[in-house]
């Protein structure tokens, strides 16, 4: 009777394994295709481009978007952003993630953004475009210009 039961339970066992692995099928997993690598700006190159939900989460409900400019140490640019969708916010971040400056509000009036720097170390610099507060997407323009000193 016990090797009865022990056959028994074997039998059991090996059925429910063998149902269970009928009825498994494995999906291959897929790894992240987002890599954060954002584009690369020049001076006097005017970018119309669209900040929508798939950027960067701000925490307060809108998005950013990040774009790489090489600076070098002297420079002093000026950093305009306008866009007619969302009241806009434009960052200058160093590559240590330092805040070196930001704007809300142009002197216009406006909701539009317009920032100037001087770059006191040469090095990779992020633009960072973002919507301010809860606003959360829609097209803008951005430009970066390099201020030339005037000669007296």
């Amino acid at each position: 009777m016990v090797i009865r039961s022990a056959f028994h339970r074997f039998n059991t066992l090996a059925a429910i394994i063998a149902f269970g692995s009928v009825g498994l099928q494995t999906f291959p997993t897929q790894a992240q295709s987002k890599i954060y690598n954002p584009p690369s700006i020049t001076s006097e190159q005017a970018i119309s481009d669209t900040l929508t939900e798939n950027d960067i989460p701000t925490g307060d409900g809108g998005f950013a978007r990040d774009y790489h400019v090489q600076l070098e140490k002297g420079d002093q640019v000026a950093i305009d952003l306008t866009s007619d969708n969302f009241d806009s916010m434009v960052m200058l971040i160093a590559a240590d993630g330092a805040t070196i400056a930001e704007n809300d509000d142009g002197p216009d009036g406006t909701t539009n953004s317009l920032l100037f720097s001087r770059i006191t170390e040469a090095g990779k610099y992020i633009v960072r475009v973002r919507a301010f507060g809860d606003t959360s997407s829609g097209r803008f323009t951005l430009k970066l210009t390099r201020l030339k000193p005037t000669d007296k």
